[in-house]
């Protein structure tokens, strides 16, 4: 069964589309399930000001891709960075727990579309990991074979 909030963001998505030109994009998807998010993000002086997804996948995808960007908008780079899948789901009173692998796509495309805007502006060095694995990736589709 579904929140109130998850059936909200599910038939009202927030912040769906495109950014033209934005800072960081990050895509992320998950083989098992089939789910893609792709998360587009506008900074100005460290600041999210701006954050826009587009998801193909099931309503609770859609309702992690919608809620991620809510809680981002108006954050630093690094508070963004301490959004995770928890707070995602909390955030939607809860997922079910078939459903939570929905909240690490939503976290990991949030990681992702940061690692972008910091890789683009000189902030990360070559030989830093990636910010949502901690591992070397070259592929933003590394974690689909995984599980």
């Amino acid at each position: 069964m579904y929140s109130e909030k998850v059936m909200d963001h599910f038939s009202n998505p927030r912040n769906v589309g495109e950014i033209v030109n934005p800072d960081g994009v990050g895509e992320i998807g998950n083989a098992k399930c089939g789910d893609i998010m792709k998360m587009y993000l506008k900074i100005e002086n460290n600041i999210i000001v701006d954050a826009k997804f587009k998801t193909f996948g099931c309503g609770a995808a859609i309702a992690t891709s919608s809620m991620s960007t809510e809680l981002i908008i108006g954050k630093t780079v690094d508070e963004a960075l301490s959004i995770t899948n928890k707070s995602v789901a909390e955030a939607l009173d809860g997922l079910p727990p078939a459903k939570m692998h929905c909240s690490n796509l939503a976290e990991e495309a949030i990681r992702s579309a940061i690692e972008d805007y910091k890789r683009k502006n000189g902030l990360l060095e070559d030989g830093d990991g990636c910010i949502a694995c901690g591992r070397r990736c070259d592929d933003i589709h590394h974690h689909e074979d995984e599980d």
